[in-house]
């Protein structure tokens, strides 16, 4: 069906209407987001330069770093000049525009995730085999259908959504467009949209969600017949970071898509936004360096090169 949209843009409410409080929301997510794309940048050249780093796990690494970086590009400059210029109003193209690359990024995400799942069960389970199983070929496959598969059922969705009509002004309680919110300010009936949402998206959240988790049932298994404990730890140590970054990501996912809303959960629904798409993609690039030796030695190595560099001139 064509989109018959008779309005040309939607207001997006923000995170507060109050100036001096926008004026801080400013700085603060200002430096989130010029942190997020530090960090992340800094990671993924140190995986591009740093030999000592090409292997499978920190190629992986180094596509969640650029994947979070271009995640947390989608929502933050467009939040950020809403709070400077108090304009606040998004044409419908770009709208869609936003919605298509959030929910591309943010699925690419949850696949990526399980791709390094199966990369810690192959290197822990089957550490003999693990360089003739990960080889660059498999990585670059896994990599590549990533990001494939999440820009794809983002289109369906997108497909699906341009059937829906807008016909009177209307106001997005978010900083962002996202599905949910748009199908409560459409004027057409939008079940079909929510029924194709919540069945994909369960399908996926639930394929997603094995492909992660159970091969951490084999690796937990295998650690705990580890005797040395300091092999235990060592072996530990690889997973609890991965670990901990699925679970906040998937946490805000669900709760944002998964739980109903309703006029009392607007800011908490605000709060899991702000976290899943600005505060997730600095945190995972902090948990992964903070915990990762070779990661610190990468970074003392380029320090000291760039200070040679800088001595010879």
């Amino acid at each position: 069906m064509k989109n018959v949209t008779e309005i040309t843009s939607f207001t997006l409410v923000g995170l507060s209407d109050h100036p001096p409080t926008m004026n801080a929301l400013f700085v603060f997510f200002l430096l989130i987001y010029l942190m997020t794309l530090i960090t992340n940048l800094l990671i993924f050249f140190l995986v591009l330069t740093d030999y000592n780093l090409h292997n499978p796990m920190y190629f992986f690494l180094a596509n969640l770093a650029f994947l979070d970086m271009c995640y947390s590009s989608v929502t933050a400059p467009r939040m950020l000049f809403d709070l400077v210029t108090k304009i606040r109003s998004i044409s419908i193209p770009a709208c869609i525009s936003q919605v298509f690359f959030y929910l591309s990024l943010a699925i690419s995400e949850f696949f990526l995730l399980s791709a390094m799942s199966y990369d810690r069960y192959i290197a822990i389970c089957h550490p003999l085999h693990y360089k003739l199983i990960m080889s660059w070929r498999v990585c670059t496959c896994m990599a590549s259908l990533v990001w494939v598969v999440g820009y794809s059922i983002s289109l369906v969705y997108v497909l699906f959504f341009l059937r829906l009509s807008f016909c009177r002004a209307a106001s997005i309680h978010s900083f962002f467009c996202d599905l949910p919110h748009l199908f409560q300010i459409t004027c057409t009936d939008p079940f079909i949209n929510i029924v194709v949402l919540f069945v994909a998206g369960s399908v996926l959240g639930l394929g997603a969600f094995l492909l992660t988790f159970i091969p951490y049932v084999f690796i937990f298994r295998t650690i705990l017949r580890i005797r040395s404990k300091t092999g235990k730890m060592k072996a530990f140590s690889t997973c609890t970071s991965h670990l901990t970054v699925v679970f906040i990501f998937f946490g805000c996912i669900i709760f944002i898509y998964f739980v109903p809303s309703s006029s009392n959960m607007v800011n908490l629904n605000k709060l899991f936004s702000v976290i899943s798409a600005l505060i997730n993609p600095l945190l995972n690039p902090l948990i992964y360096s903070l915990r990762n030796k070779d990661l610190m030695e990468a970074l003392l190595r380029s320090y000291n090169h760039l200070r040679l560099i800088q001595a010879s001139f």
